[in-house]
């Protein structure tokens, strides 16, 4: 299972020394490194190892794919090196924090999904309250309705578990998914 992860940019800056030369300012690495940042380069370790290739890049940032995992980095996360962009982790490295970034994130929001707890939108709004966890899913009480949801459905949130519904959203999507009651059949 691939996930998009974003690691801090500082730890994943290669060295100067192996990257680009000593005496090139470091605003020149990050506008040479970021026009060698395109989908599709092959993207190495300071010694050289493979660590996996561009899926893609949007604004000013790329996802890096070793194949196990992909992660969402900030361009100036990538040096110039003479055959493509060098990241400052080895392929094991990345893939190790991607999967204690996962690990972090999951554990977080196992302990927001708990009956009582506010549910939001993507941008901050009050969707609901959890009402009830049971197997995997939670139900989710709105001002309108209550909808049970999977558990995977919900985000770790700064504030609590997020989903990517506003109430109103949810509320349009329960109306819809509850049958019509049927009509009084008429006798023959």
């Amino acid at each position: 299972m691939k996930s998009i992860i974003c690691i801090a940019s500082a730890a994943l800056l290669a060295t100067g020394a192996q990257a680009q030369t000593q005496t090139a300012p470091a605003a020149t690495a990050t506008t040479s490194s970021a026009s060698k940042v395109t989908t599709g380069a092959t993207v190495t370790d300071t010694a050289g190892g493979t660590v996996g290739t561009i899926k893609s890049v949007d604004g000013e940032f790329a996802v890096l794919s070793t194949g196990t995992v992909e992660v969402r980095l900030p361009l100036s996360s990538f040096a110039a090196g003479a055959s493509g962009p060098v990241i400052g982790l080895t392929k094991a490295q990345v893939e190790s924090a991607a999967s204690g970034a996962t690990a972090e994130r999951k554990a977080k929001l196992d302990a927001q999904i708990a009956a009582g707890t506010t549910v939001y939108d993507q941008s901050g709004g009050t969707v609901g309250k959890i009402e009830s966890v049971e197997s995997g899913f939670a139900t989710v009480a709105t001002t309108k309705n209550k909808v049970k949801l999977p558990t995977s459905a919900f985000a770790a949130g700064n504030d609590g578990p997020v989903i990517g519904m506003t109430a109103a959203q949810l509320d349009a999507a329960a109306a819809a998914a509850t049958p019509a009651a049927e009509a009084p059949k008429t006798g023959n």
